[in-house]
């Protein structure tokens, strides 16, 4: 789905973006010891910018370079809302990029379980 892997290509790059002009945008990375938490968004181990920056978007550049298949699902905006709530980061064009992204990857998700093919 070409036109599915455009919208989500087109998030990603906007949440970039909003990150780099906020100024949450870091040059360098956590040690790979934070980055190999197992904890959901890294909690233990990462602020919720860092772990857009290294761990989300990384991993959906990869995805979308390798046209792997998309996640089945995503709660980022959820998440997100929380967090900013209490560090003082609420950022609207950031939480609405993280919204679409969730949402695209509903519908996504929706039109897959749609298209599957069922069992007689």
């Amino acid at each position: 789905m070409p036109d599915l892997d455009n919208r989500v290509a087109d998030v990603v790059l906007a949440i970039e973006a909003e990150m780099r002009r906020v100024g949450v945008w870091q040059a360098t990375p956590p040690s790979a010891q934070a980055l190999s938490s197992q904890e959901p968004f890294c909690v233990d181990t990462l602020e919720f910018n860092e772990w857009l920056q290294w761990v989300f978007l990384a991993r959906m550049k990869a995805i979308l370079e390798q046209g792997a298949p998309l996640p089945e699902r995503s709660a980022i905006y959820p998440y997100a809302e929380e967090w900013s709530r209490h560090h003082q980061w609420g950022n609207a064009r950031l939480l609405n990029a993280l919204r679409n992204f969730d949402e695209i990857i509903a519908i996504h998700s929706k039109r897959q379980e749609t298209n599957a093919p069922t069992a007689h």
